[in-house]
């Protein structure tokens, strides 16, 4: 004979109680304002975490580009014998306001100019910063019939350059100066720096590059 406990028909039929419902509403609620919480509080990490990210992946990019251009600007064949390859003439830009600018040729160009027609070789570039704007890259082909009338057309590389400085090493002392303006060299003329520091500012991160301009080499001849 077998014993057992049978349950009534009204208590297998019987659902959750009104406290349970709530209970279970409340614990449901406080899980789910958990993960808001913690979603939310990754993205906002992550946000920040993907400006710093960005921000450093654009002054690398930056920092190679002019420091390939100078390179190539000191290469022959663009580098001639007795030459200086990287100079500080004075220049007027488009605004007018003429400056002692770091100069230097490129024979090939350079990918980022714009031109309005079909390109040109021989092309001049001078580096300038302005306030509020960024770091600018003013151009013009030596092959142009008005090269020496116009201003030369300006490319803005990028905002976020707030500030460039030249690096002196002095063979005597054997130290670096910085200075924020060009130096002059023995004849009271203005002379191009052995190395540019870049400030990139964005919001409150702030990064400063070293660009080194190389010494002229001269090669073979090219056949």
């Amino acid at each position: 004979m077998k014993f057992g406990i049978r349950k009534s028909k009204f208590e297998m039929d019987r659902g959750f109680t009104l406290i349970e419902v709530l209970l279970a509403l409340a614990l449901a609620g406080l899980v789910l304002v958990a993960m808001n919480t913690f979603i939310f509080s990754m993205g906002e990490l992550w946000g920040r975490n993907s400006d710093t990210h960005l921000f450093n992946q654009h002054v690398n990019a930056v920092t190679r580009y002019l420091q390939g251009m100078l390179r190539d600007a000191t290469l022959p064949p663009a580098a001639r014998a007795n030459a200086t390859p990287v100079s500080t003439p004075q220049i007027t830009p488009q605004n007018g306001s003429v400056d002692n600018l770091l100069t230097f040729d490129l024979l090939a160009g350079s990918r980022v100019l714009s031109w309005p027609d079909r390109a040109l070789p021989e092309v001049v570039c001078s580096l300038q910063v302005r306030r509020g704007e960024g770091l600018y890259l003013l151009w013009h082909s030596r092959l142009e019939t008005r090269f020496a009338d116009d201003p030369p057309r300006e490319t803005l590389l990028t905002p976020f350059v707030t500030a460039m400085a030249y690096d002196y090493y002095d063979d005597n002392t054997k130290r670096w100066t910085t200075d924020t303006a060009l130096q002059n060299d023995t004849n009271g003329q203005p002379e191009a720096p052995q190395r540019l520091r870049l400030t990139f500012t964005y919001n409150e991160l702030t990064r400063v590059t070293l660009v080194t301009i190389p010494v002229a080499q001269q090669g073979m001849p090219n056949f």
